[in-house]
């Protein structure tokens, strides 16, 4: 169990929720584990089958706190969100922009840029704080690419050009990747990005993390008005939150 900002992860397998008046008790057994005031909170991440009440749920509700349940190797099971804001005039126009291959097109190069933008700044990052433990020519050429690639997004004038561009600056980006893991190599090496399942170490912590990214997206937007499962850079899929995976995208290299 560890509160990370305004996020409470609970780990332990047979820990249960509830709620004490205004706060969050974690159970074991009888004992209880700890509290948290439920306004210091943006989410719950419960790992595991205990659950929580219905009274917690309910109060995750009222105050827009996602409420997020994974089993205990992080396999997602449910989510509880807040009330959503917004109108019907908001998703109405999402789901026309998103008909719209040119404009989904448009919004798109926002995602990408940032995920280029920031992929390419965890690499600078890494080039600036251990110039003398890197392979410093391997990875300039590396931003250096992705530097270029982001100037082939602003000028891409479709989706499969712009998924085009960013899928080889997504394998330029892991083609670096190890260089960026200096400690315990033994166990947490990278080659090449896997899923589905993972196959080594690494990927099933970018997996992982991913997951967690990914549920925690769904629930902002559901909480502000827009439909998660209506995307722009990813097309629709029953059951893939679309829109949470584009926004996702930035954030994935920090």
């Amino acid at each position: 169990m560890k509160k990370l900002l305004n996020t409470l992860y609970v780990t332990t397998p047979d820990a249960r929720l509830s709620l004490d008046g205004e706060n969050v008790v974690v159970y074991q057994g009888d004992s209880s584990l700890g509290r948290f005031p439920l306004h210091n909170l943006e989410g719950i991440v419960s790992f595991g089958y205990m659950g929580a009440s219905p009274a917690l749920m309910g109060a995750c509700v009222t105050h827009n706190i996602s409420l997020c349940f994974l089993t205990q190797y992080g396999k997602f099971l449910a989510r509880v969100v807040g009330k959503e804001y917004g109108n019907v005039t908001l998703r109405k126009t999402q789901y026309c922009v998103s008909a719209n291959e040119d404009r989904s097109a448009e919004i798109a190069k926002s995602f990408l840029l940032g995920k280029i933008y920031n992929s390419r700044w965890v690499i600078e990052r890494a080039i600036r704080d251990y110039p003398m433990r890197l392979d410093i020519a391997r990875l300039k050429a590396a931003s250096d690419f992705l530097k270029n690639s982001t100037n082939e997004i602003m000028t891409g004038s479709n989706l499969a050009e712009l998924r085009g561009i960013e899928g080889v600056a997504a394998s330029v980006y892991f083609g670096v990747f190890d260089e960026l893991i200096l400690q315990q190599k033994d166990s947490f090496s990278f080659d090449i990005r896997n899923r589905r399942p993972p196959l080594d170490n690494v990927n099933a912590l970018l997996s992982f993390v991913y997951t967690l990214l990914a549920n925690q997206t769904a629930a902002a937007l559901t909480t502000v008005g827009l439909d998660s499962y209506v995307g722009f850079l990813h097309r629709d899929r029953p059951g893939r939150d679309s829109l949470a995976l584009d926004l996702m995208e930035e954030l994935r290299s920090v």
